[in-house]
């Protein structure tokens, strides 16, 4: 009995996530694909010593429990070695041309900072995405500004200020408040020593969990806003934060199909950056997804520095053939469409905000 009973949970758990709603507890079931996957094939393999052959329900949870575990084999699978890489790798050095990135949600109650700012040495990035910080964190890091000289700060006490520091220019830098104020979000231009401007979002929407959202609705809004926005960019473009969603979920997908970006992920591995202090719950949070203009040199997931997240680290080549050799994600289909136009009705009515 006990068997049955976890099998169907994980059935229902698995088939939950297909509804396209936007409740939070039936977006939560997005998150640990690999979790249920893992406990599903424990459940399997016992189950499929001990059930009883002449009961004829059993047999059938048997086998509805194998189809959900192929299907979330199948979403996961992306995000593994086992996959095609989305993004063509490089290890040539185009000086002028390259731009490094680490992303890190320092946990605003964290006070580790030294750790962090060692790792901030380390990684010698030539971008630095702070989310979470709050006044505190701000004072404690401003020595970064001797080496990163242009900076967009929005230190915040909600869990959502972020701080932008950056060798390279910034041009025109926007704080903005998209869907709701006291979530910002920031947006510009950096220029690279070649000259070249890359447009970058910056983004930490609200996940939907019941103490922050009820729904999931303005985070995918924030997400489909700028990914329409940057459709038809003529410039390399790149977005990057805890986008409070996973690398598998329907809505991340959606989001690449919207906005024609690439995940450098896909092909080799999760890089799971959450949670840093529970190993057996952590799935990709913390994001960064770029047009086709780039090519890949490095992505690496740093050390955990005393936050509940992991710091990404990535670098970016341009590359004058890199959309010649990278497939562009799939158009968004009628089903997407109809998803993007019911969440984008529903901000615009104000359901969420």
């Amino acid at each position: 009995m006990i068997l049955i009973i976890l099998a169907l949970v994980l059935i229902i758990a698995t088939l939950t996530p297909l509804i396209r709603r936007h409740e939070w507890w039936i977006r939560v079931f997005d998150f640990p694909r690999l979790q249920i996957l893992i406990m599903g094939l424990l459940v399997f393999a016992v189950f499929f010593f001990l059930w009883d052959k002449q009961n004829i329900f059993e047999g059938i949870t048997l086998v509805v429990l194998a189809a959900a575990l192929l299907f979330q084999g199948y979403k996961i699978l992306p995000h593994t070695f086992f996959a095609a890489k989305q993004v063509r790798g490089t290890s040539a050095d185009t000086p002028g041309n390259t731009i490094s990135l680490l992303i890190a949600n320092v946990l605003m109650g964290n006070r580790n900072v030294q750790r962090f700012l060692a790792i901030v040495r380390e990684a010698d990035a030539d971008v630095v995405l702070m989310l979470e910080p709050d006044q505190w964190w701000e004072e404690q890091v401003r020595e970064l500004e001797v080496k990163y000289a242009y900076t967009v700060k929005k230190p915040l006490d909600n869990r959502y200020g972020m701080l932008l520091y950056s060798k390279f220019e910034l041009v025109a830098p926007e704080i903005k408040f998209l869907l709701k104020e006291g979530i910002p979000s920031i947006h510009t231009e950096v220029k690279l020593p070649s000259g070249q401007l890359v447009r970058m979002h910056c983004l930490h929407p609200e996940p939907p969990s019941p103490t922050e959202a009820d729904t999931s609705v303005n985070r995918d809004a924030e997400l489909l806003i700028v990914g329409r926005e940057v459709k038809n960019s003529e410039q390399p473009v790149i977005v990057a934060g805890d986008l409070n969603d996973v690398a598998w979920s329907y809505t991340t997908t959606l989001f690449q199909k919207t906005s024609g970006l690439l995940d450098p992920r896909i092909g080799r591995g999760m890089f799971n950056s959450y949670n840093a202090k529970h190993p057996l719950m952590r799935w990709p949070l913390d994001h960064l997804f770029h047009s086709e203009d780039f090519l890949l040199v490095r992505i690496a997931r740093m050390p955990a520095f005393g936050s509940d997240h992991f710091p990404i680290y990535i670098k970016l080549s341009l590359n004058s053939n890199a959309e010649n050799l990278q497939e562009s994600p799939e158009e968004p289909d009628a089903e997407d469409k109809e998803f993007t136009a019911d969440t984008l009705q529903k901000v615009e009515q104000k359901e969420e905000i």
